[in-house]
């Protein structure tokens, strides 16, 4: 099976999603030839920083020869860079510029980074630098302010989302909302893992009859993501207040190895649904189109209780940022148990 995320990497501008605010920019300056020699791309691992490098660097009309790509993790030393400096003097092979894309820029020695500076201060008038990272703290000052730098933006689940499903339906499957849904925040705000866990799902998958239509519970079952059981009735149990069952649960879930941060994402997500649904039936709709069938009656049952209130989910939310630094994982979850069963 080919790799998704190259097989479907965007080829040019109108295929590159939720970086308009860069796209848009840099099609103006192409446009009205007002094109920088060094350009900073900024932003979290998988938003697709090098590929609208790529897509930049054609546009320019620059054949492929002459498009060269470094990753600066592994030719970070200022041997590199002077060999670097030494290959721009040379004219381009069949086109206008010759560009220079260097990935993970923030990698680079001290020295090495002086070197750039040096060939960033007087470029060839053929050459464009376009330098990406995913650490804008780490890039001296004295780089920055000799870059037009962009920032993207980290794709949202509802993004994620809809790509995976545009994606999957190009590769033959189907995803159910919930299946999505799941694998958008297993992606973890990158197009490269979200396709990534895509292809994995899928090629796990293949060997069964039913391989076309994939749940949920497969996606569950693929990358031990905790199973909507287990989330539900841990909801159902605070909703209720019964401490124990509540702990049980957690017990449960650390003795299976899943990450206490996706499942309490997963919880407060539910419990928000559940919260919106009891109180504006407006929200149902497009509640709905979110979650599986099964997981959309489960939050009807609780909702038509009318007994979640908002103190539940404060204490939850309260507790995110304590499992993400604990020792051990669970304890703030377990803190957080108590304080709403009390």
């Amino acid at each position: 099976m080919p790799v998704l995320y190259r097989t479907h990497r965007p080829s040019k501008w109108s295929e590159v999603i939720g970086q308009n605010h860069v796209v848009d920019a840099l099609k103006e300056s192409i446009a009205s030839k007002r094109v920088s020699h060094a350009y900073l791309f900024n932003g979290t691992r998988g938003t697709g920083k090098t590929t609208v490098a790529r897509i930049m660097a054609h546009e320019l009309k620059t054949a492929d020869e002459d498009i060269n790509e470094i990753d600066a993790a592994s030719n970070r030393g200022i041997d590199d860079i002077r060999a670097l400096r030494e290959h721009v003097s040379v004219l381009p092979f069949s086109s206008p510029y010759k560009v220079y894309i260097i990935d993970e820029v923030h990698m680079l020695s001290k020295d090495a980074w002086n070197a750039l500076l040096k060939t960033l201060e007087e470029p060839p008038a053929h050459v464009i630098f376009i330098l990406a990272t995913t650490e804008l703290n780490k890039v001296p000052d004295t780089i920055i302010s000799r870059c037009q730098t962009f920032t993207f933006r980290t794709p949202t689940r509802d993004i994620l989302g809809k790509q995976i499903v545009s994606v999957a339906k190009k590769e033959g499957y189907e995803l159910d909302p919930g299946a999505a849904d799941l694998i958008a925040l297993l992606g973890d705000g990158s197009f490269r893992d979200a396709l990534g866990m895509l292809e994995k799902v899928i090629s796990s998958s293949s060997d069964k009859a039913d391989s076309k239509k994939i749940t949920r519970d497969a996606v569950e079952t693929i990358t031990g993501a905790p199973k909507s059981e287990l989330v539900n009735k841990f909801i159902s149990s605070l909703i209720s207040k019964n401490a124990n069952e509540a702990l049980g649960v957690l017990s449960k879930t650390e003795g299976l190895g899943i990450s206490m941060q996706i499942f309490l994402t997963l919880v407060l997500e539910k419990m928000r649904f559940i919260l919106l649904a009891q109180n504006s039936a407006d929200s149902h709709a497009v509640l709905k189109t979110r979650v599986s069938d099964d997981d959309w009656q489960f939050i009807l049952i609780e909702a038509g209780k009318k007994i979640l209130g908002p103190e539940a989910l404060k204490i939850l939310l309260e507790t995110v940022d304590g499992v993400s630094r604990a020792r051990i994982e669970a304890l703030p979850l377990e803190l957080a148990v108590v304080k709403i069963c009390q």
